[in-house]
């Protein structure tokens, strides 16, 4: 009898969850068809239903009707079909009828223009994007998280493509254009404001690998950066800083790395002019120009385990990839430059490789135990 009871229980408990998750997967759908258009409809649908419930209601009232007749009225009035009224009206029946085809010509005019809208200029496209991006959302881990879709978001979603990372974008301007990627670019999209709990937790913050803060106010970036850390103390935060005194505040928050792109583009913009050979360099590493070169990290536990040990001399990586160069070492949080040939790869190094896109996949066919690059 007792085990027949906690069967029972358990059941309903499964049961009552299952009913809580669906209701929880409704309400969010719902949300997410406000956003995208489907509010006009909805309130097109509310002024039909409202017309209905008013003038059966008030032909019940000024002409004593029956519920039957007062609705038939209503629909025949709604319609403008022009059938014979159940009774003829008095005076007070003929102003309220007069009015109410006003109203109901409005009514109508509203809700073709949004039905016109929703399957002809792109809604009912927009609702099957969102519904697509939120299941992108819900099946992310070790992602990046974008929050704001301005001149800098952008930059980062490219270069995040280009990396072939998944990441989510939260803008809360529903001004701002969404993004079209192709199909095989998994991302997501969250139209809200990133400094609520709520909005990082919709982006899985719990389960996010680094978060980009590009919002023009660094009052706001400072919050997010805060929220940021308390959500997930181990993500890897990048913030945006307008001015200098917010840099250490964004530090002070938990910021990882804080840019300030108008102090880096004035720094650009002067050694252009002072170093231009050495910018034009720089321009190639980061692929501008038609010689495109790359730079790419290395970690010591990718390399397979018969190169770990090894120096560089041994390893002869420049001339087995056709010159591909250790640039720099980084060694206990400092970087080593110009590194000894005879030093041994160790497990915990970092190496900084220089090289054409060809010379780096090479070097990743014969030194890694799987492929990190992307070109």
């Amino acid at each position: 009898m007792l085990l027949s009871w906690q069967l029972q229980s358990a059941g309903f408990v499964k049961a009552r969850r299952f009913v809580y998750i669906r209701c929880v997967l409704a309400l969010i759908a719902l949300d997410m068809m406000l956003q995208v258009g489907i509010k006009r409809l909805l309130i097109a649908f509310f002024l039909i239903l409202m017309s209905f419930v008013v003038g059966t209601l008030a032909y019940q009232l000024i002409e004593g009707y029956t519920l039957s007749e007062a609705f038939y009225m209503t629909v025949i009035t709604f319609s403008t079909v022009g059938y014979t009224e159940v009774r003829p009206l008095s005076e007070e029946g003929r102003l309220f009828t007069s009015l109410f085809i006003v109203f109901n010509l409005l009514v109508a005019g509203f809700g073709i223009s949004t039905l016109t809208s929703f399957f002809f200029e792109g809604e009912i496209q927009k609702l099957f994007y969102s519904l697509g991006v939120s299941r992108n959302v819900r099946k992310m881990n070790n992602h990046v998280i974008v929050c704001g879709y301005g001149r800098n978001g952008v930059k980062v979603c490219e270069e995040l493509l280009k990396a072939k990372r998944d990441f989510v974008i939260i803008e809360h301007d529903p001004k701002i254009s969404r993004p079209v990627f192709g199909k095989d670019v998994r991302f997501g999209y969250i139209l809200g404001d990133a400094t609520l709990d709520e909005t990082l937790k919709e982006a899985r913050i719990e389960h996010a690998a680094a978060i980009v803060i590009t919002l023009p106010k660094d009052a706001e970036n400072v919050f997010i950066t805060l929220t940021a850390r308390e959500l997930n103390p181990r993500i890897f935060i990048v913030a945006r800083a307008s001015e200098e005194s917010s840099e250490r505040k964004l530090y002070r928050a938990g910021a990882n790395r804080v840019v300030m792109p108008d102090h880096i583009g004035g720094i650009h913009m002067a050694q252009t002019v002072t170093k231009p050979y050495v910018i034009e360099f720089l321009d190639l590493l980061s692929g501008v120009g038609d010689t495109r070169l790359d730079l790419e990290e290395v970690r010591g536990y990718w390399l397979h385990s018969d190169v770990i040990g090894k120096s560089l001399a041994e390893l002869n990586i420049r001339s087995a990839t056709g010159g591909a160069v250790v640039l720099a070492l980084r060694e206990g949080g400092q970087f080593v430059f110009n590194v000894d040939p005879h030093r041994p790869i160790r497990k915990e190094d970092v190496l900084i490789i220089l090289g054409l896109p060809e010379h780096l996949k090479k070097f990743e066919e014969l030194y890694m135990q799987e492929k990190h690059f992307t070109f």
